[in-house]
C-alpha cells in the first residue's frame, strides 16, 4: 500500500480536479468495457444454448426413426446397434461435458427450494460440478462407516456398562444424526439432480420417509426399567438393522465405484453419476451384494413389523412406535421392488448384447 506522506505539500485545486476527472473517466471506459464483454458473452451463450438443444432434439429424433426403421425392418440390427451406440456417446458428450450447462436446467424441486429459496444451485463449470460429485462420495463414506460404528457402540455400551437397558440421552442422539446424515444426503442428491446426475427418485424419496422416521424417532420416549428389555426390544432392533445398513452402505460405495468409472470410460454413464443403482455392479460383485442388500430388506421389514406388533399388541403403545413401523416395511417395499427392477434391466441389457455379439460372430 502506497504511503501518504503528509509532510508534502497539497496539491493545487487544478491538479486535483484533473486526477478526480481521470478516474471519473478511467471507471466510465472500464463499466463501458464490463458491459460490453458482459453483452457479447450473453449472445454466445444464447447462440451455443440454442446449438446444444437443437443437438438434443436432433439426437431424439434420430433414435425415433431407428426404432421405426427397426420395427418396420427396414434397418439390420448391427447396424442399429452401432449407431445407438455413437448416439449415447454424443448424447454423453452433450451432457457430460462442457455443453452440459448450456442444456436447460432440471427442476431443482420443492425440497431445495423449502431450504433454500429460488436459488440456482446449477454450476456453470464442470470442474465445480464434479467437486460436488466428489464431496458426496466423500460424505457417503464418512457417513456409511459411522452408521455402522455409532450402533455397534451403543450396544456395546449397552451390554457392558448399562445393564442391558439403554439411556435415553444416546439414542436420541443418535436419532438426531439420523435426522442430520438424510437431510444431507437428500440435499445434495437434489443439487446433484440439478447438476445432471442421473440419481434415481426413490433413493431421494427413500431419505424422506428416513428424515421423516428420525423426527418422530427423537420424541419416541425411551423407557427403563422394568422389564427394560422387552420395552427397548424395537430400539436393538433398530439398532441391529442401522448395522447391516452401514455393511451395505460400505459395500455398495466399494464396488459400485469401480464399475462406474469403467462405465464412463466406456460413454455408457456421465461423470456425474453416482453409485446408488444397483445396476452398476458387474457380475461377480452383485453375487456379493445382492445377498446383503435383499438380506438387509428383509430385517428392515422384520424389524418394521415388530414395531408394528408392539404397538399393536400393548407392550409400547406409542403413535411414534407405530409410524415408525409403518415407514420402516414402506422403505423395505420400496428398496426391494427398485433392486429388483434394476436387476430385470441389467438382465435385458445383457441379453441384448449376447444376441447382439452372438448374431456379430455368426456374421
Amino acid at each position: 500500500m502506497e504511503r501518504v506522506d503528509l509532510s508534502a505539500p497539497a496539491p493545487a485545486p487544478g491538479k486535483l480536479q484533473e486526477e478526480v476527472g481521470r478516474m471519473m473517466e478511467e471507471a466510465r471506459d472500464l463499466q463501458e468495457s464490463g458491459s460490453s464483454l458482459l453483452w457479447k458473452i450473453s449472445n454466445e451463450e444464447q447462440s451455443l444454448r440454442q446449438k446444444a438443444i437443437s443437438l438434443e432434439s436432433s439426437i431424439l429424433r434420430v433414435r425415433s426413426l431407428i426404432s421405426s426403421l427397426l420395427s418396420q425392418k427396414l434397418l439390420d440390427r448391427n447396424q442399429a446397434s452401432k449407431f445407438e451406440e455413437e448416439l449415447n456417446r454424443a448424447s454423453c458428450i452433450i451432457s457430460d461435458g462442457d455443453a452440459a450447462a448450456f442444456l436447460p436446467a432440471k427442476s431443482q424441486g420443492r425440497f431445495l427450494r423449502k431450504f433454500l429459496g429460488p436459488i440456482n444451485v446449477r454450476a456453470s463449470r464442470k470442474e465445480v460440478q464434479l467437486k460436488v460429485k466428489e464431496e458426496y462420495n466423500s460424505y457417503r463414506d464418512r457417513t456409511a462407516l459411522l452408521f455402522l460404528l455409532f450402533p455397534l457402540i451403543l450396544l456395546t455400551l449397552r451390554s457392558w456398562i448399562w445393564d442391558g437397558c439403554l439411556p435415553a440421552f444416546p439414542v436420541q442422539l443418535y436419532e438426531a444424526w439420523l435426522l442430520f446424515l438424510y437431510t444431507g444426503l437428500a440435499m445434495r442428491e437434489n443439487i446433484l439432480r440439478a447438476n445432471g446426475s442421473d440419481i434415481r427418485p426413490w433413493w431421494i424419496h427413500h431419505h424422506y420417509c428416513a428424515m421423516v422416521m428420525a423426527l418422530i424417532s427423537i420424541t419416541w420416549e425411551i423407557e427403563g426399567q422394568p422389564n427394560c428389555a422387552q420395552k427397548q426390544k424395537g430400539v436393538e432392533l433398530f439398532l441391529q438393522w442401522a448395522m447391516m445398513q452401514g455393511v451395505a452402505m460400505l459395500l455398495q460405495n466399494r464396488y459400485q465405484r469401480q464399475r462406474l468409472y469403467t462405465r464412463i470410460a466406456l460413454g455408457k454413464a456421465n461423470r456425474m453419476d453416482v453409485v446408488w443403482g444397483e445396476t452398476s455392479g458387474v457380475d461377480g460383485q452383485l453375487w456379493v451384494l445382492c445377498p446383503v442388500l435383499f438380506l438387509m430388506q428383509g430385517f428392515e421389514a422384520y424389524v418394521g413389523l415388530q414395531l408394528l406388533k408392539t404397538a399393536f399388541v400393548g407392550v409400547v403403545p406409542k403413535w411414534q412406535v407405530l409410524c415408525c413401523g409403518i415407514l420402516l416395511v414402506v422403505m423395505a417395499a420400496g428398496n426391494f421392488i427398485n433392486t429388483i427392477q434394476s436387476l430385470i434391466t441389467k438382465s435385458r441389457f445383457k441379453a441384448k448384447m449376447k444376441r447382439s455379439k452372438n448374431k456379430q460372430e455368426s456374421d
